[in-house]
């Protein structure tokens, strides 16, 4: 997916938040913000959002010499999604669609993303999500694709979304390998952050090689773009992702909530609109 217009506010937004989270000083703050609009100033503008978001959220690592300034709100985010995790396996297992119910929970988790908002609602979104239609629905061919795979290759989106995430891959019944980022990125899922939340009982988890948002390839380790290829069936969590891997021809199946409304309009749905949402694989190259 391309950056579009409104993207650049948000990137300046996000360069804001982390510089705060790492405990930058007012005099910081500014220049990271000058910095940052000289990179995205610098940047093609056929860039990708996650290609921008990743050279931001180095530039303030650097400058704040804080590598993982949302350890803490990760952290947090874990917690209470387990105090949630009981409940929601009670939903799938009373479910009359338990493949349906596990995947409107993986896809409610995605709420916890601190790259598109400062705070969120993770009660009010797990009721909203549960029940109202989907935006996009391609429940049908995941099943189909399901039946005819044999392995599932999981792409991770956010700490604390890992749980509701485990929920899914419960459900699923097919070996799963979690993909997780190499090192902190905003509020992304790293090794740790995965095994807090019990994925490591559920799945292999393997990390990508890289620290980017969403999935760039130029960044990924060649054992992650080997098995990215080998993949019968990928599922693919969360909006950067989606960015990242929308004009790729693999196997994939988004899942989503539209955040912001540049994602929506891409997408041609409303903004907040729950995705299911298979890649048309015949539309274009990898």
């Amino acid at each position: 997916m391309k950056t579009y217009l409104d993207c650049y506010p948000c990137l300046l937004r996000q360069a804001l938040s982390a510089a705060r989270r790492a405990g930058a000083s007012e005099n910081l703050q500014h220049s990271i913000l000058l910095e940052t609009m000289e990179d995205l100033s610098a940047f093609p503008p056929n860039s990708t959002p996650p290609q921008l978001a990743y050279r931001i959220h180095q530039q303030v690592q650097k400058l704040t010499n804080n590598i993982d300034p949302y350890r803490e709100d990760k952290n947090q985010a874990t917690q209470q999604a387990l105090a949630l995790y009981p409940e929601l396996k009670k939903k799938v297992s009373e479910s009359s669609e338990p493949l349906e119910m596990a995947v409107r929970i993986a896809i409610a988790g995605n709420i916890i993303d601190l790259g598109v908002a400062e705070s969120y609602d993770l009660n009010a979104t797990l009721q909203r999500v549960l029940t109202q239609s989907f935006a996009i629905n391609d429940l049908v061919s995941l099943r189909n694709t399901l039946a005819r795979s044999n392995t599932i290759l999981y792409l991770a989106d956010n700490a604390g979304e890992t749980v509701f995430d485990r929920v899914l891959i419960e459900s699923l019944e097919l070996p799963v390998t979690y993909v997780v980022k190499a090192g902190p990125i905003i509020n992304d899922a790293t090794y740790e952050d995965a095994v807090a939340a019990g994925i490591d009982q559920v799945a292999e988890i393997i990390d990508n090689g890289s620290n980017a948002p969403g999935t760039l390839f130029d960044q990924c380790s060649d054992l992650f773009r080997k098995r990215f290829a080998q993949a019968d069936l990928i599922i693919a969590k969360g909006q950067a992702n989606y960015e990242s891997l929308s004009n790729s021809s693999a196997p994939i199946f988004f899942l989503l909530q539209a955040k912001c409304i540049v994602i929506a309009r891409d997408l041609g749905i409303d903004e907040g609109g729950t995705v299911l949402k298979q890649q048309d694989m015949n539309s274009f190259n990898t």
